[in-house]
């Protein structure tokens, strides 16, 4: 999606040690199968929702399966003046893919 900024697994690693908000968008079913250590779940379709949870100041990450939906909860966010968002490029799917521990 054009004007979304996207991270990658290893810049990920990195944002996490530094406090960055990493937010799992992905289904309650999705969510029981796997996780990243660390994130949130807030499905997609509750996000407006939850805005106020977001307004922290700290940059937010996004994920998904593949990167596709938290590529839309990026733009939601940024049309919402919140311009602080990345998305996962490649998802949770990206993630496992680097070797990175995923917890259950």
């Amino acid at each position: 999606m054009f004007g979304i900024r996207e991270i990658d697994s290893n810049q990920l690693e990195e944002a996490m040690k530094s406090g960055v908000q990493l937010i799992d968008v992905r289904s309650d079913a999705e969510h029981a199968q796997a996780k990243i250590e660390g994130s949130t779940h807030i499905p997609l379709h509750l996000l407006p929702l939850k805005l106020q949870d977001l307004k922290g100041g700290a940059p937010v990450v996004f994920y998904c399966r593949s990167g596709a939906r938290s590529a839309q909860a990026c733009a939601w966010l940024m049309s919402q003046g919140i311009e602080n968002v990345y998305n996962l490029a490649g998802g949770i799917m990206s993630w496992a893919r680097e070797g990175k521990a995923l917890a259950a």
